[in-house]
């Protein structure tokens, strides 16, 4: 080694020349290649070496890969003719089993939406064919959404375009890679599941 050389190990061809504090991140393999997060998390140890950056590395990944799985979902239904927003309520029904149908109330829950934007999504669903509104056998007073035969198949071609096209964003892990991410992220979510 010349004299001119700083020593130590010199970045993979994958990697940018990164300070020391910011290569030694606990629990990362020594030359895996780095991404955009890295870049970002090593500029902010330059700037603020006090600061303990792995919630940085965390949800900064998890923010751009919601991004990359948004647009994954938009392409998914459009293929079929479908809004996001629509395949949320037309799973909930699929998801309930025959009839395939809920209450508004009960669609309200599982959406996470205001009354007044679910009323809105019926009328629009029901207008497009999707769905229909009938009266509960028991309790006339009681309305139930119903999926329709073209909801029904609308969801279905949804869902499974869904399913082949966030198996393409899992490629890079192997099974038991994906079996671990599942695991840690139900762990991460149970908190907010549980309030």
């Amino acid at each position: 080694m010349n004299a001119a050389q700083p020593a130590g190990p010199r970045p993979g061809p994958h990697e940018r020349a990164v300070p020391a504090r910011a290569r030694g991140t606990a629990g990362e393999k020594p030359g895996r290649p780095e991404d955009e997060v890295d870049r970002i998390v090593a500029a902010w140890q330059r700037e603020r070496p006090d600061l303990h950056p792995m919630p940085l590395h965390i949800f900064s990944r998890v923010s751009r890969l919601a991004r990359h799985l948004d647009l994954a979902r938009r392409d998914a239904f459009a293929e079929h003719g479908v809004e996001t927003w629509e395949f949320d309520v037309l799973s909930a029904l699929r998801r309930a089993g025959e009839p395939y149908e809920l209450t508004p109330g009960r669609l309200i829950a599982e959406t996470l939406v205001s009354s007044g934007t679910m009323t809105n999504r019926i009328d629009r669903m029901v207008a497009h064919g999707l769905v229909v509104r009938s009266g509960d056998a028991a309790d006339r007073r009681v309305v139930k959404v119903r999926l329709t035969a073209e909801g029904k198949a609308r969801v279905d071609a949804a869902m499974s375009a869904l399913l082949s096209s966030e198996r393409d964003l899992l490629t890079t892990l192997t099974p038991t890679e994906r079996v671990q991410l599942r695991d840690l992220l139900r762990t991460l979510l149970l908190p907010f599941d549980q309030v």
